[in-house]
């Protein structure tokens, strides 16, 4: 006992003392290791064997490209990221606190940059950078919003550059304009491809605003030019084994530099990829909590399961069925066919990086109608069976045990196919034609996730009548959907999946969809109200996105997204009794060779 108790004290003694040798500013091992426990880590190791050469060759320029994107995000997020990066490491090298610095470095990695998410779901930076911006930085530090309308108000004809998707905006500094000039003449290409924007830089110079705003092109002309020439490497190892993709690469590497990313999507979507696929570039806006319109980088690389992918596609036959079903009076017409694969990630780069079950791209309107779009679904993520079992867990910790074998592999993978299908149903512009991001701001992507979860529970019916599944099927589906909704934690404002999450859990709840029964008052499932309860609630969602009502998307996240300690904060905390992970940390073999 009495070695113990002396082991105990040595142990926090070097702790202590490897957390004094810490500049101010870096949390010590004692803060960083709950945080880092309470994650579950993932290797992903892609089975590569059904590669040729040539794909192996091209595969390694991708990873480099990848590894641009990722560096580009991590810049994105923070304005301080880089270089708090490179004090780190050097840190790190010095050996001085190798355990609390090794924490460090783990943190960054999970969290992309230097604030992390605390256990109750707090964003505090744990190196000494400054606190984090709504607008991360892709807006100038201490932005509002007020600020920019006021500003926009006052100058309607710097509305379209400053609201751009793939724009940087600034203050209207000299210093500022000095250098966007001198990149402009560094990279020449970039003027030629945005027609007058030296002539409005120059006018800026001239005429000082308060704000202006620049191409991503621009901002981050050496990492795209740079990320450019390892596409173009890429296509040209791989052009005569899978031209379509080859195309694919080369247009996205032009995109990256025009901004407007029409070519590429074009051949991404109605090419014939081979078994690599890509996902490059800057396309959802999540992290902009300011506006919620500003696009972030990302990059996956796939590799495509032929056998599923193939077994999938022959069940894509019934979009128009399930569109004219959804309960507005504004279907549209539909691609019979959309281009669906599974796949099984190599490696994945910036915004992507992590638990992501599936994507489907492009976000753009008009691409999406005249292309289509395509769905990448992640199928060593959603097979993962160490993933699955940790939100099995939580599940397990809230409902009653006569639902808890509803839980199926098969059914998130079904629900979570369908909600990315559902992005391509339903409203995709208001009525009067504007893009649902223009008229919803900030709550646009929590209420087109909302939409796409609800999509996915509506046509469950419909996969039951054409025998996509069974009853069995339909009930793992319907589980699936109410497993999305449970909250471990109180979520932030500005977190919009698991909002729209929550909402959708209140409003089952009071539409008795859900309910707590039984003297542990744990969760029952009412499957009878299932199609209902979520017809009414998708027709209500529809309606708001038809409508582009800005106040109206706000008085309705206002009503559903309510958190009550009794209820709310009870079943979290059953579930942060009972699973021992809040969250996964990913790595990739191919990355840690």
């Amino acid at each position: 006992m009495k070695f113990v108790s002396f082991l105990a004290c040595s142990l926090l003694l070097v702790a202590s003392t490897a957390a004094a040798e810490l500049p101010d500013g870096y949390w010590p091992a004692e803060r960083t290791q709950p945080i880092l426990d309470a994650r579950l880590k993932v290797t992903l190791d892609a089975d590569l064997g059904h590669l040729s050469p040539t794909e192996l060759q091209a595969l390694e320029a991708l990873l480099e490209a990848g590894r641009i994107m990722h560096t580009l995000y991590e810049q994105q997020l923070h304005a301080e990221a880089l270089t708090a990066k490179r004090d780190l490491e050097d840190l790190h090298a010095s050996e001085t606190a190798p355990v609390a610095t090794q924490n460090l470095l783990d943190l960054f990695y999970l969290f992309k940059g230097p604030v992390a998410t605390t256990l109750d779901n707090e964003r505090l930076a744990f190196l000494p950078v400054v606190a984090p911006s709504p607008g991360k930085n892709v807006y100038p530090g201490g932005l509002s919003r007020q600020e920019i309308d006021a500003f926009i108000e006052a100058n309607p004809a710097a509305r379209d550059s400053l609201l751009a998707t793939r724009s940087a905006v600034r203050r209207a500094t000299a210093e500022n304009i000095a250098s966007d000039l001198s990149r402009l003449s560094e990279y020449p290409a970039i003027g030629a491809l945005h027609p007058g924007l030296r002539e409005r830089l120059e006018a800026a110079d001239e005429n000082p605003a308060e704000l202006y705003a620049v191409p991503y092109a621009l901002a981050y002309a050496p990492q795209l030019t740079e990320a450019r020439r390892h596409l173009e490497r890429a296509a040209a190892v791989i052009a005569k084994e899978a031209p379509d993709f080859a195309a694919y690469l080369r247009n996205r590497g032009r995109d990256l530099l025009s901004g407007n990313y029409e070519s590429g999507d074009a051949s991404w979507v109605t090419g014939r990829l081979g078994k690599l696929n890509l996902q490059f570039g800057s396309y959802e806006t999540y992290d902009d909590s300011l506006l919620g319109i500003k696009a972030f980088y990302s990059a996956s690389l796939l590799a495509r399961d032929e056998e599923k992918s193939e077994a999938l596609a022959a069940a894509m036959t019934e979009l128009q069925s399930i569109e004219d079903a959804l309960p507005y009076e504004h279907q549209k017409r539909v691609r019979s066919h959309i281009p669906v694969g599974v796949y099984n990630v190599v490696a994945d780069f910036g915004q992507a990086r992590g638990a992501n079950t599936a994507t489907i791209l492009p976000n753009d309107a008009d691409h999406a109608r005249k292309y289509g779009r395509i769905v990448l679904i992640r199928n060593n993520i959603l097979a993962n069976p160490a993933i699955f079992g940790n939100s099995k867990q939580r599940f397990d910790a809230v409902v009653a045990a006569a639902f808890r074998d509803h839980l199926t592999i098969d059914g998130s993978f079904n629900r979570t196919l369908w909600h990315e299908i559902g992005h391509y149903l339903g409203v995709s512009m208001t009525a009067d034609g504007r893009s649902l991001g223009e008229a919803m701001a900030e709550y646009a992507d929590l209420i087109e996730e909302m939409k796409s979860d609800l999509v996915s529970l509506h046509a469950a019916t419909t996969l039951l009548e054409i025998g996509y599944y069974d009853e069995r099927g339909l009930r793992a589906h319907y589980a699936d959907g109410i497993r999305r909704t449970l909250q471990v934690v109180r979520p932030r404002p500005e977190q919009p999946y698991q909002n729209m999450q929550l909402m959708q859990f209140n409003y089952f709840m009071e539409h008795g969809l859900i309910e707590l029964r039984g003297d542990a008052a744990l969760l029952a499932i009412n499957y009878e109200r299932y199609h209902e309860v979520v017809s009414e609630l998708l027709g209500e969602v529809l309606h708001l996105q038809y409508a582009g009502d800005y106040d109206m998307a706000k008085a309705f996240v206002e009503r559903w997204n309510y958190w009550e300690d009794r209820v709310h904060g009870r079943l979290a905390g059953l579930m942060q009794e009972q699973s021992r992970y809040r969250g996964t940390m990913v790595r990739y073999a191919i990355l840690e060779k």
